[in-house]
């Protein structure tokens, strides 16, 4: 069984490894190459889930604290309310009026991003990014890691009043932080200045061409069953495409041609462009899933400043 950090961040991690396809030479950099393939040759951490989130751990200390070194950023565990989160700074200190808020991959059971996503943004935004440990399923499904991200939304809008929201997520934290905005919006509260959709689904019961063609939809449906719990994958609180998406966030979602989620990826962009919400789709060719949370690469390097530019707020109107 192939191990590495790409089987801990799909959503087919409680059972199993993706269909990861070869990769095209004369398309990837050098580096993009022997990232992957040094992520192909880890040990596979073992069923048990407790092993895979020690494992997942591991892997985000090691190439979080190297990034972290490149771009010169610290990071500093904290607690907003009940909910652990930690806090990235940039080495000149953050600029005032815009903070990031992630929501880390992991398919909903480990923690896949909550350094490795975020490091590099802090240091390119020049803000300060607060990424939330959420509680994970199957121990706490659904909706415990969306009142986890509310929780942390409302502690940031409080403490910084005058500042923006830009949040982000890749993955499963893609489709929570589309939870949270729809849940905020359903609720009357102030919306994000910006969503950040890395790879990820608004749409639990959807699927779509690329998940058939790098996926399995019983390895996906067994994980999003441990997620959902007792709730409908058709639910509007779960699945927000399904609902209404006018005056939501203008919207970043990025992707790769090589990726499971493509397709929800870009399903969710179409909906929003449709319901008149500003949304940019941006695919980087024959990469898989979610490679700039492991792999470094130029082709990072641009999924990066691809994401700062638009989180920064630097694009939009005030």
């Amino acid at each position: 069984m192939r191990g590495g950090l790409i089987s801990l961040m799909l959503t087919t991690a409680l059972i199993g490894d993706p269909v990861v396809p070869p990769v095209a030479p004369d398309l990837l950099s050098d580096a993009a190459r022997a990232g992957l393939e040094a992520d192909a040759a880890r040990p596979s951490a073992g069923p048990a889930l407790r092993d895979r989130r020690a494992r997942a751990e591991a892997i985000q200390q090691e190439i979080g604290r190297a990034r972290m070194a490149r771009y010169g950023v610290t990071m500093r565990e904290a607690l907003m309310g009940d909910t652990p989160v930690r806090v990235f700074e940039p080495a000149a200190g953050a600029a005032p009026g815009v903070i990031l808020m992630n929501l880390h991959g992991g398919g909903f059971i480990v923690d896949a991003g909550s350094m490795t996503e975020t490091a590099p943004l802090a240091a390119l935004t020049g803000r300060e990014v607060v990424t939330v440990r959420y509680r994970l399923a199957p121990e706490h499904p659904f909706p415990a890691a969306v009142d986890d991200a509310a929780s942390v939304y409302r502690e940031i809008s409080s403490t910084y009043p005058d500042a923006r929201i830009a949040l982000f997520g890749t993955s499963a934290g893609a489709t929570l932080a589309a939870e949270l905005v729809a849940r905020l919006r359903r609720e009357g509260e102030p919306m994000p200045a910006a969503l950040g959709f890395f790879s990820g689904t608004a749409d639990l019961a959807g699927g779509g061409d690329s998940l058939d063609m790098f996926g399995d939809r019983s390895a996906a449906a067994a994980v999003l069953g441990a997620y959902l719990g007792a709730r409908s994958a058709q639910d509007v609180e779960a699945s927000p495409l399904r609902g209404d998406l006018t005056g939501w966030p203008p919207t970043l979602c990025l992707s790769s041609s090589r990726d499971l989620l493509l397709s929800s990826t870009a399903a969710f962009c179409r909906a929003l462009d449709e319901a008149g919400v500003s949304a940019r789709l941006v695919v980087f060719d024959a990469l898989p899933h979610a490679f700039w949370a492991y792999v470094d690469a130029p082709e990072t390097d641009a999924a990066f400043r691809t994401m700062a530019r638009h989180l920064s707020l630097s694009e939009l109107p005030r």
